[in-house]
């Protein structure tokens, strides 16, 4: 299972630093989605240098990724096309309803991150658009264990309406504590556990968690140069007798 962090300058700890502690915490991964605390990948896909060393130090995947916060949809049509080609995973921040319908009819966005945040909303056309874009939708359960009184409330009510919609529709979806720092990154068992506390299933929630490291492989692969469409990789055969 993988975690998603925001690491320094965006976070408040270095990628090192949560890559030793995701390590230590049992996670596959850590998916450092700030855009300049890691180096991008390899044309080819494969792990830059810094990530690589990360890797080999801590013994888990380390995934260069970017968060894009723009201002309209505008805007991050021009970020997508910036860094799609240059970062493995690339999330888009949504919280209005035009920037979370583009990103869920954008098939270039990975992951649309915090949809129900600020005035935004996400309903049936939304997670049917998701589903067909394979653009994953992000339950942030940051405020289970960060939030209190009323905002956590409005949290977890936003959080089940969302899943609501997104397991009807069969939209796929990422889960995510959304650590700012090494010291809020919690085991995966922590973040499962305080999920079923509130109603979600734990199956559900791991599958959120493996899903990251999903995107990441699978993006990849795409980048390779063997790749040239899914199910079609360029290789050796044989000619028959």
């Amino acid at each position: 299972m993988y975690e998603a962090v925001h690491a320094r300058p965006d976070g408040d700890a270095t990628a090192a630093r949560h890559a030793a502690t995701a390590a230590r915490h049992g996670y596959d991964g850590v998916v450092v989605r700030t855009r300049d605390a890691l180096d991008p990948a390899g044309e080819s896909g494969e792990p830059s240098d810094e990530a690589a060393a990360l890797r080999d130090e801590y013994g888990i995947d380390v995934v260069d990724a970017v968060e894009i916060d723009a201002a309209d949809a505008t805007s991050a049509s021009g970020a997508v096309g910036n860094y799609r080609s240059s970062r493995t995973v690339v999330c888009l921040v949504g919280g209005d309803d035009g920037l979370n319908r583009f990103a869920v009819e954008e098939p270039r966005v990975d992951v649309l991150v915090r949809p129900m945040d600020g005035s935004g909303d996400f309903n049936h056309v939304l997670a049917k658009a998701a589903r067909d874009n394979g653009v994953h939708v992000e339950f942030d359960l940051g405020p289970l264990f960060r939030a209190t009184g009323g905002k956590r409330v409005r949290a977890l009510a936003d959080l089940r309406k969302l899943r609501e919609i997104v397991t009807y529709y069969d939209a796929p979806h990422v889960v995510s504590a959304n650590p700012r720092s090494h010291l809020e990154l919690r085991a995966p068992r922590e973040v499962v556990a305080a999920a079923e506390a509130v109603g979600f299933d734990a199956e559900w929630v791991e599958e959120g968690l493996r899903a990251w490291g999903e995107i990441a492989g699978r993006n990849r692969e795409r980048r390779s140069e063997a790749f040239i469409e899914p199910g079609v990789r360029l290789g050796r055969y044989e000619e028959d007798g």
